[in-house]
């Protein structure tokens, strides 16, 4: 694997050589936010009861039997089960200093993946596939991704995903054309969610050769005998070339129908937002801090506009109009 690359910082270490990670008291979400997260999921958030609806649905299930059937074949993470993991994961909520603490399981699957599901009790899940696939640094920065989508509050509207694309499947009743469209206005905001979490997961392991370096092996697999990340950066720089290249790829995978993408654009914006020194400043300790006023819902807007041109506004007015639609949809489908 080739050495660290240009604009990724000053790795820190302390008087013995060995590398410090910076914990990162009282941090708000919003530094690590993207905008195009951040005016998605308030798009959301700013249609009448549509929290409501969604934990209409959720009732009708039950939060316990919601959890639990994700958690259902899988095992908790203690000081005695998977105990290295367990010390990892201590480490990154420190690191975030994140409110409150966040169970962790792990799942026999062997497909690469994580991801943190629940509502009022939010938890990560990870896949062996993926712990078998990554040394404890790598580990590290996904465990810290799923955290920061738990701390931005995303897990309810992930979970509420993975729920209409199973009823979708299955063909339940409340799930139509309306439910359809929610789904590809929450895939369309998902996917921007990564990039902010992808951020979280880099200040969780403060080190971007790690993070890259994972992606590259969630991408394609391999080890570093086989790999160069040279080369990976290389490719991911393609994506830079056009300003309106990350709008064209989110709109093809949205016709897709993708959750997780596209490893390649992520690694291009997560060089943008070191290079943007943003992730510098962090580590200097100069960030939003929880209990700070948020910025108004125009300025995230305007924020996304700048990052993804004229299409931004677009993506909200859709995750609008969808989640309308749905409301509509399934509350007609309950008074049945």
């Amino acid at each position: 694997m080739s050495e660290q690359g240009e604009g990724f910082g000053e790795e820190r270490r302390d008087d013995h050589g060995t590398r410090t990670r910076r914990v990162l008291r009282d941090i708000s979400p919003r530094a690590w936010e993207h905008p195009a997260d951040r005016a998605a999921l308030q798009a959301l958030r700013r249609v009448p009861v549509f929290d409501e609806v969604l934990k209409t649905l959720f009732g009708f299930f039950g939060e316990k039997p919601v959890r639990l059937a994700f958690q259902a074949n899988a095992v908790e993470v203690t000081p005695r089960q998977f105990a290295r993991i367990h010390r990892i994961h201590a480490e990154v909520l420190e690191t975030l200093d994140a409110p409150t603490d966040v169970p962790l399981f792990i799942s026999q699957n062997p497909v690469v993946n994580a991801g943190a599901y629940g509502m009022e009790r939010p938890f990560v899940l990870l896949n062996s596939g993926l712990v078998r696939l990554l040394d404890d640094e790598e580990l590290r920065y996904v465990l810290a991704h799923e955290v920061g989508h738990v701390m931005s509050g995303h897990a309810l509207y992930r979970t509420m995903m993975a729920l209409l694309i199973q009823l979708a499947e299955r063909g339940f009743p409340l799930v139509g054309l309306a439910a359809r469209g929610v789904l590809l206005a929450l895939l369309e905001w998902y996917r921007r969610s990564e990039l902010s979490s992808d951020r979280a997961g880099l200040l969780g392991v403060q080190d971007p050769q790690v993070v890259i370096g994972a992606m590259l092996k969630m991408a394609g697999g391999g080890d570093a005998e086989e790999t160069d990340l040279g080369e990976f950066l290389k490719q991911a720089d393609a994506y830079g070339e056009s300003t309106d290249v990350a709008d064209s790829v989110f709109k093809v995978l949205n016709l897709l129908g993708s959750t997780h993408p596209f490893y390649v654009l992520r690694v291009s914006q997560l060089r943008k937002w070191i290079e943007s020194g943003e992730y510098d400043r962090i580590l200097r300790g100069d960030y939003p801090k929880r209990g700070d006023p948020d910025p108004e819902y125009l300025e995230d807007l305007a924020a996304a506009a700048e990052t993804y041109s004229s299409d931004a506004r677009d993506v909200v007015d859709d995750v609008a109009q969808a989640a309308r639609k749905m409301g509509s949809s399934i509350l007609e489908g309950f008074r049945r």
